[in-house]
């Protein structure tokens, strides 16, 4: 398979993620501003998961442009990841429903931290068959926004059986970090 290959099923999973989750958005049967609070949960479950799928896709993206060349390892890596963000409907539309109880919430975050475990391993994978001075290997450097991301899930996670809306502002704060698409790539390959 080529990367283009790759690439373009990716995208395709990752929109019919992001189709589900609207999907899953229902519509109120008034028709007044009042009708529109019970589904604020939901809705901004959907806006954050949304941010995060965006996200990975913008990265993916990126750190395609740069690859030369996949094998079967880098297909299953690239498959255990688009597993993971295939949970985001679930637990999204849970953690709406239930207006951000702890078992949502927490589910949520292991959700967020194996995509990003998922991805590290794919970056790894894709950095096993490239050279050490390859571009890819300089634009990934040492990673630091990636390995604090899932720091910061590994102490959400917990967080959310003491206070969930904390949880929750962790996962923000992840996104807030990762809403500039990785901007490594695009300065190693000068674009």
């Amino acid at each position: 398979m080529t990367k283009s290959r790759l690439e373009a099923f990716s995208d395709g999973v990752i929109a019919i993620i992001i189709t589900i989750m609207v999907l899953e958005l229902k519509v109120p049967h008034d028709a007044s501003w009042n009708a529109l609070v019970p589904i604020a949960p939901v809705f901004f479950s959907y806006v954050l998961s949304f941010i995060f799928l965006g996200i990975y896709w913008s990265n993916h993206h990126h750190l395609l442009q740069v690859v030369e060349h996949v094998n079967g390892r880098v297909l299953w890596a690239n498959l255990h990841l688009l597993f993971w963000l295939s949970l985001t409907p679930f637990v999204t539309g849970w953690m709406g429903e239930n207006k951000f109880a702890a078992v949502p919430v927490a589910l949520y975050g292991m959700v967020l931290l194996f995509s990003a475990i998922a991805y590290f391993i794919l970056a790894r994978s894709l950095l096993s068959i490239h050279s050490p001075d390859s571009v890819l290997a300089i634009a990934l450097g040492a990673d630091f926004k990636g390995k604090i991301s899932m720091v910061i899930y590994l102490l959400a996670i917990p967080l959310a059986f003491v206070k969930s809306w904390l949880a929750c502002a962790l996962y923000v704060l992840v996104a807030v970090m990762w809403l500039v698409p990785d901007r490594r790539i695009e300065k190693t390959i000068g674009t």
